[in-house]
């Protein structure tokens, strides 16, 4: 179980994910989850699950041990000056925005802040996320159990350094749309080939959930799966030359070089 509050400032589509994962995995109940939104559907959600509302940022960081920062970046340095107000000396700080620097909060919210900054994807929705998780300088054991335990209550979570939350948000961040787009191919694909849209999407989206919960619980290298499932002369192996020909792995490492790229630019 986590111990203290865990503030939520902002209770969209993430954040919201989060508190239901770590009620649904039973690390958290509602009576120590506090939420400020200036959504009021968004307030009723949270009440919904036990959680207490906050009048603003401020009162938020005075009741959190824990503060959840899942507000856009756009507008976290506005966030961030009406939470400083209330903000506790031994609170910790964990921010799922994208592109915002651990140094840009603790600018922000003082040196003695604890923070850790995490790269989440959108499949944490249903409690088969992937995050990149990198602790402040000042961040202790502790800091990190508790980041992972929030973050392994939606799915996986990996401790890196600050620097490698670039390519965490080029790899997971942005993940889920290069799979979505391969799956459209795929579809487009099949109906071209006389099947219905619909029994498409259906048998490729139960291929790509299947395929990654083979590589999740099976301790094999993707390379190995892939080789087991190619037999020499056969369709598999077919389709797999023509994806070499076409220099497939050389499309997929710059869209992940470029994806890096722009996450650097955002954080500059």
């Amino acid at each position: 179980m986590l111990q203290g509050i865990i503030g939520f400032l902002g209770y969209g589509n993430m954040g919201s994910a989060i508190l239901e994962g770590l009620i649904e995995a039973g690390v958290l109940t509602g009576k120590y989850a506090a939420v400020y939104d200036p959504v009021p559907d968004r307030l009723l959600a949270a009440e919904s699950l036990g959680a207490t509302v906050a009048a603003n940022a401020q009162a938020l960081a005075g009741m959190s041990d824990v503060l959840v920062l899942a507000v856009k970046p756009q507008i976290m340095n506005e966030a961030l000056q009406e939470a400083r107000k209330g903000v506790k000396p031994d609170i910790l700080v964990i921010s799922i925005a994208a592109g915002i620097s651990i140094a840009f909060i603790r600018e922000r919210l003082g040196d003695n802040v604890r923070i850790v900054r995490v790269m989440p994807n959108t499949p944490a929705m249903v409690n088969a996320g992937a995050a990149g998780i990198a602790l402040g300088a000042n961040c202790t054991g502790d800091d990190a159990a508790v980041a992972r335990t929030i973050f392994e209550a939606v799915g996986v979570a990996e401790i890196v350094q600050e620097k490698d939350l670039d390519v965490v948000t080029a790899l997971s961040g942005s993940g889920p749309a290069y799979f979505f787009y391969m799956v459209e191919c795929l579809v487009n694909a099949a109906v071209n080939e006389g099947l219905r849209e619909e029994q498409a999407t259906r048998l490729a989206a139960q291929t790509l959930m299947g395929a990654g919960k083979l590589l999740a619980s099976s301790g094999e290298s993707a390379a190995t799966l892939r080789e087991r499932v190619t037999s020499k002369g056969g369709t598999t192996e077919a389709a797999l030359r023509c994806m070499r020909e076409e220099r497939f792995a050389d499309i997929v490492g710059k869209a992940v070089r470029a994806a890096a790229a722009r996450s650097r630019e955002l954080g500059a």
